[in-house]
């Protein structure tokens, strides 16, 4: 199948503007340099109204040509620090659109589809924002690149079923449905092939990414996975959702039986308490977030990692990975999102402790044991990174590879001034390598001590193994970089990524011998 850009009279090749037809009407993007791009195209119709907290319904079909040129309304959210996002850009309800990056150039055979679910604690963030700009990857992997913009916070995962039957649980994974199901029927017209499609996401979007590989509904949707740092055991109980979704009540003045009325509630308060709420609950329980996907007994049967661990994840094959230095960013912006102080890590792990009862002192003693400098800020930012994402990636990796291919990394680059910043290689600081986007970040630092062609360098090999896995299911770049094997438990063989790649076998294997088999979450 041959790229079909329909065109308007009198367009030619050098100003084109791209037009494409979808099952919603026509859309048209716009061209930037050698790949065409739309921006903010709806899957799904605004949630306002009684829609507000129920799954997504099809967009209104269109007459003539949508402009798909510019941005639409990102999920209402509390703004902060943590996650950059331009100031132009506003919130709504109608925030259900995915943006689209394709290669310009025709091309006889459909290109694989790489589907990016962005991170932000499950309360933040946008596909709006410049890190997660497509058209570098699209062009240097010859592939289509879709960024999925969906519910968040309150609005996307608050279980707010326990105070009524008619509100629907885990709706921001129902927007990642319905945006893969999106994909499914109208990616060929981009030409992209539905029949190869990489999800791919990173922290909360990489949790995402590992609770979908374990949704009945989600089969068949995707055929490969990239879960980048995934928080993959931050899953509540519906108990656990119940409590949350009455403490939400309370900061908005409102009783159990006064639950419909947040239907028409206006959005500043809908955002407001919520942001009350996300600040309040990982301060006065550290590790646990406010917000994250429920075992609905639906959408999700059972915890993600029970599925895992019990063979039923989607045969796909998987590249999992956490970034060596995790938790350091959470204490340079003083985020309450994780633990990174001695006091919250003891209280998080009394927290674990009462909320897993099977769980002997002995073993809390045996992990605590394996942190010598848990009185220090250094080993509680250990703890906290391997307790929110280096254990769980790991368990993922240990299930999932039993009966799929798997291939596990972890990230150690770090600039000279995230080092010196005591960064290193922090949360997320992977991203730009990922998508060649250096620079995106408000007052960007990364290279303001060097280290430039270094960084260049390694984003180029991430790049070409992530297109590699996209394309042919294995992340083998084909340009002399290091083999990077396939992950089995008993050799745990990881590739470290760093100024020069090295192949390990079990690198973190003392955390390994700790922390055990038995996975350990806030649920």
């Amino acid at each position: 199948m041959s790229t079909q850009f329909e065109t308007e009279p009198g367009w030619d090749v050098d100003g084109a503007e791209p037009i494409v037809q979808t099952t919603s009407g026509r859309v048209r993007g716009f061209l930037d340099g050698p790949v065409a791009a739309w921006r903010s195209i709806p899957y799904a119709a605004p949630v306002t109204g009684t829609r507000r907290f129920r799954p997504p319904a099809p967009p209104e079909p269109w007459d003539g040509v949508r402009d798909c040129l510019r941005f639409g309304a990102i999920a209402p959210q509390t703004m902060g620090t943590m996650v950059p996002v331009d100031s132009e850009l506003r919130m709504g309800e109608d925030c259900l659109w995915l943006n689209v990056w394709a290669p310009r150039a025709r091309s006889e055979e459909p290109r694989p589809v790489m589907v990016w679910l962005h991170g932000g604690a499950y309360c933040l963030g946008t596909a709006a924002q410049a890190i997660y700009d497509g058209r570098r990857l699209a062009e240097a992997g010859d592939v289509i690149v879709v960024g999925v913009n969906y519910r968040l916070g309150a609005l996307g995962f608050l279980d707010l079923s326990s105070l009524f039957h008619g509100f629907t649980p885990n709706l921001g994974l129902h927007d990642q449905l319905a945006a893969l199901e999106w994909v499914r029927d109208n990616i060929a017209g981009f030409g992209g092939d539905p029949d190869n499609v990489t999800l791919f996401g990173e922290s909360s979007g990489a949790g995402c990414v590992t609770a979908l590989l374990t949704a009945p509904r989600a089969a068949g949707l995707f055929h490969r996975a990239i879960a980048q740092s995934p928080p993959a055991t931050t899953v509540f109980g519906r108990e656990r959702a119940a409590i949350v979704a009455r403490r939400y009540l309370e900061l908005l003045g409102m009783s159990p039986t006064q639950a419909l009325d947040l239907i028409d509630l206006p959005i500043e308060r809908v955002v407001q308490a919520a942001g009350v709420l996300l600040d309040e609950i990982p301060l006065k329980e550290p590790g646990r977030l406010a917000a994250a996907p429920v075992v609905d007994g639906d959408l999700l049967p059972g915890y993600p990692i029970d599925r895992f661990q019990r063979g039923r994840s989607h045969p796909v094959p998987l590249i999992v990975g956490t970034n060596k230095d995790e938790a350091s960013l959470f204490r340079l912006f003083r985020s309450p999102i994780m633990p990174v102080t001695p006091d919250a890590v003891n209280m998080m792990l009394r927290d674990v402790a009462a909320g897993h009862p099977g769980l002997s002192a002995e073993r809390i003693a045996e992990i605590t044991s394996a942190y010598p400098d848990l009185a220090k800020t250094r080993g509680a930012l250990a703890m906290s990174t391997d307790a929110a994402f280096r254990m769980p990636a790991h368990w993922v990796a240990d299930a999932h590879a039993t009966h799929s291919m798997t291939w596990a990394y972890r990230f150690d680059h770090a600039t000279p001034i995230l080092r010196a910043a005591r960064v290193g290689a922090g949360h997320a600081t992977e991203l730009p390598y990922v998508f060649g986007n250096f620079g995106t970040l408000n007052h960007d630092p990364t290279f303001w001590l060097g280290g430039r062609k270094q960084a260049t360098e390694v984003s180029g090999r991430m790049m070409r193994r992530w297109l590699a896995f996209a394309r042919h299911g294995v992340p083998a770049a084909l340009d002399g970089s290091k083999h990077w094997p396939p992950y089995r438990p008993t050799t745990r063989t990881t590739l470290v990524i760093d100024t020069v790649d090295r192949v390990v076998d079990d690198p973190d294997r003392d955390l390994h011998t700790a922390w055990g088999d038995q996975a350990v979450g806030f649920s």
